[in-house]
């Protein structure tokens, strides 16, 4: 990891940031925001506008949602996926739409495991009901380490057998192709939020007794092998993130120094950013299990696996204000900061946070097609002050 530490005048959020042969314009990252609108795992024009506000809107990376590597691995029916190459224009309308507007484009890896083939947050956020069957959402069954369900009333997923893990793992590599031929130019493991390869590391979810399970290093294999073969398709001068739920938030579940181990291994692997979450292993993916949720309760986490397997962490959760980003990066607790929730509220949050914090003050780094309105009404309007942000 290099940085250009030249710009001594410049925001610490604001400065270039080099990972591998990839250059960020700057330390903001828009997270994956599953939309749930997408038709047998094709984006539609809904995803381009959604994620092209981003781009627009400063960002440095804007990730695809969740993309499921295969048919049934989706969270959803309206879940994105990477399973067939038909799926990939979609996918690369979004990364070059992205790319030629000053981000760099990333998709995010992922297989639902025992959350698979569930409802639609707006239709009660569980397992299929007779209503979503009348909707056409027809269910499957899902996959897990143990025939252990998420909770009481959800379905009891298949242990998934040792040939079956295999197929898996190259359905991994598959996806990655078919993202690298879209265009994306970052990609991501997930391994957080209650989803197959975190249920395989925590051991409230995990109950194998052969080399898939058992001892943390057992426990951690699946997401090492997914890991080695994604890295060995992924091009070397283009970085690779792994997401992990830093803690399940159970005191026999996953630990922050579970974390760390698995970060020292990803690291070993090829691994460049460790993007870290927290929780969702027996509940909602987005919940904070037992923590308080507080503005940047995620960061120390970030900051943990940063010092301690002295790799490039990533923080997210709650971090809602250009001054609290700000610090975040300034003082060392992570590298990258991303937003999720406050890019929906305002898509053009980076360009907001530049002029918050001096950087930008004259519209200079905000599209033409838009700078040039902006800084125009700005030379000639006295009463014209930027928005507050507070």
């Amino acid at each position: 990891m290099l940085e250009d530490t030249t710009l001594t005048n410049t925001p610490t959020l604001f400065r270039p940031m080099t990972l591998r042969g990839l250059t960020l314009r700057n330390r903001i990252v828009i997270s994956p925001m599953c939309q749930y609108t997408a038709h047998e795992g094709h984006l539609e024009d809904w995803h381009i506008v959604h994620l092209g506000r981003f781009a627009t809107g400063g960002a440095g990376v804007v990730f695809t949602e969740a993309t499921a590597v295969q048919k049934s691995g989706r969270i959803t029916h309206g879940c994105a996926g990477l399973w067939d190459d038909s799926q990939i224009p979609g996918h690369a309308r979004i990364a070059q739409f992205v790319r030629r507007n000053g981000a760099v484009p990333a998709v995010q890896l992922g297989h639902a495991g025992r959350k698979s083939g569930m409802q639609r947050p707006w239709f009660g956020n569980g397992p299929l009901n007779d209503d979503d069957f009348a909707r056409g959402d027809m269910p499957w069954t899902p996959v897990g380490p143990s025939a252990i369900p998420v909770a009481e009333g959800w379905p009891v997923p298949h242990e998934l057998s040792v040939s079956e893990i295999a197929d898996l793992i190259e359905d991994y590599a598959a996806a990655a192709r078919r993202a690298l031929a879209a265009g994306y130019q970052i990609a991501e493991v997930h391994g957080a939020h209650g989803y197959l390869i975190h249920s395989f590391l925590s051991p409230l979810s995990n109950k194998r007794d052969d080399a898939y399970g058992g001892d943390l290093a057992g426990r951690m294999r699946l997401a090492l092998e997914v890991t080695e073969a994604v890295r060995a398709v992924w091009p070397d001068d283009l970085p690779l993130f792994f997401r992990t739920s830093a803690v399940d938030g159970d005191p026999e579940g996953w630990t922050l120094d579970d974390t760390v181990v698995l970060a020292r291994e990803l690291k070993a692997r090829g691994v460049d950013v460790m993007d870290c979450s927290s929780s969702g292993i027996a509940g909602a993916a987005t919940a904070g299990g037992k923590q308080k949720r507080q503005p940047g309760f995620q960061v120390p986490y970030a900051t943990r696996v940063r010092q301690d397997a002295e790799m490039a962490a990533m923080a997210v959760g709650l971090i809602t204000h250009p001054e609290q980003a700000e610090a975040i990066v300034a003082e060392g607790r992570a590298d990258l900061v991303a937003i999720g929730r406050e890019a929906l509220v305002d898509p053009s949050w980076p360009l907001h946070a530049a002029t918050v914090l001096g950087h930008d003050v004259e519209f200079r780094t905000w599209p033409e097609q838009y700078g040039w309105w902006l800084a125009g009404r700005q030379r000639t309007s006295d009463f014209y002050q930027p928005a507050d942000r507070d």
